[in-house]
């Protein structure tokens, strides 16, 4: 069975077609990349993906179970975690509250628990914060525990995004382009942080890249789109030959 798969995917914003009949087959454990020009319609994909947009046709399906009319936090307890183009974190909380926060929509305990810090809510939240060490330990941002990532350097925010996105154990990795923003000292540790992402944990990861050194360097497939339209897929050999994904890039007059 696939982990993720999405069949005729159709988006229309008024008159508007961002994603055209969009498709793709995933099964557990690839690491495949989506390309395309700026407006192409990639993170279009990805909000449909994670339930920030119904789609107008077509359907998304995750281990086999349909995700039509669920809102993204539904989504995100069936495995699916993303991180944006824009890094988005909690700038006035620690990293290691960054961390925590996000795990407290299976936390397990009530509104009462909370209030009268009953045992239940003890453990829970002592089970949160061990996972949250654990991870920033893995991640090399444990001295980091108890910075705001408002004062950290631009690739070690890149970095807690992604750790927070890890942290609920997801089955299902969505990166929206990772490497933006990054100089390429930074870009040089993200590929190496993704890839050892990849191989030492049970994850699938979808990952939107501009950078075609990211992309070439981790994706096993590549998927290509053009005003909403798939226009190529393959190897990264297969896509950095093919005259429509060169066209799409650099214009006719550059074939």
């Amino acid at each position: 069975m696939s982990l993720l798969n999405i069949d005729g995917l159709t988006q229309r914003f008024g008159g508007l077609q961002a994603v055209s009949e969009f498709s793709v087959d995933m099964k557990g454990g690839e690491l495949m990349g989506l390309i395309g020009p700026n407006g192409a319609g990639k993170t279009t994909i990805f909000n449909l993906i994670s339930g920030f947009y119904q789609p107008t046709e077509g359907t998304i399906s995750l281990n086999g179970k349909p995700t039509a009319g669920l809102k993204p936090h539904q989504v995100t307890s069936m495995g699916v975690a993303r991180t944006f183009q824009n890094i988005r974190l909690w700038h006035d909380m620690t990293v290691l509250d960054n961390i925590r926060i996000s795990q407290h929509y299976r936390m397990g305990y009530s509104v009462w628990d909370s209030f009268l810090r009953t045992k239940k809510y003890i453990r829970c939240e002592k089970a949160i914060e061990t996972i949250a060490y654990d991870l920033l330990e893995a991640m090399s941002l444990k001295e980091f525990a108890e910075e705001l990532p408002k004062n950290l350097p631009y690739g070690l925010q890149r970095r807690v995004e992604i750790a927070r996105a890890m942290s609920i154990k997801p089955h299902l990795l969505l990166l929206d382009e990772p490497a933006a923003g990054l100089n390429s000292s930074d870009v040089e540790d993200l590929i190496k942080l993704i890839r050892w992402i990849h191989e030492n944990f049970d994850i699938t990861i979808f990952m939107i890249e501009h950078q075609m050194k990211v992309v070439t360097s981790l994706c096993q497939w590549i998927k290509v789109i053009d005003f909403g339209a798939t226009i190529a897929e393959g190897t990264a050999e297969d896509i950095q030959s093919n005259p429509a994904v060169i066209k799409a890039y650099l214009g006719d007059d550059n074939i």
